[in-house]
């Protein structure tokens, strides 16, 4: 991602990120957060959204994001089998200045399967800070 709100444009993609949820993985998290869970369905919607929080998170933790104002529009559109490789990306919706030192970011964040197909997206607004105006 580019340094500061400013250098971001709408309809910029870039990745956060990719990971894999193992079996092993899968059943620690069944066990706990969703016994009754059939495994044979693929990974629970709890966990997918777990899997892109973290992503999204390790991705964040280098922009000059100060901070998340919401999550909306969470839609799940499969449940792949444990092992495969998720993809994530993020594309720029919108974006607002709020004054000089910073402005609030409308992002799309999709999960994508091997095969490019959609299995989770959600819409974040988060605030960023801005390029430092020039002093005369």
């Amino acid at each position: 991602m580019p340094a500061a709100f400013d250098d971001l444009w709408i309809g910029q993609v870039a990745s956060i990120g990719a990971g894999v949820v193992s079996q092993e993985d899968l059943e620690k998290f069944c066990l706990t957060y969703a016994p009754s869970w059939d495994r044979c369905e693929g990974l629970p919607d709890a966990l997918i959204f777990t899997l892109w929080s973290r992503l999204e998170q390790e991705a964040a933790a280098t922009w000059p994001q100060t901070k998340r104002l919401a999550v909306d529009a969470l839609r799940w559109s499969r449940n792949p089998p444990a092992g495969e490789l998720l993809r994530g990306r993020l594309t720029i919706m919108g974006k607002d200045a709020v004054g000089d030192t910073k402005g609030v970011v409308i992002a799309q964040h999709d999960l994508l399967d091997e095969a490019g197909r959609l299995v989770f997206s959600c819409l974040t607004r988060s605030v960023f800070q801005r390029n430092p105006m020039p002093k005369d």
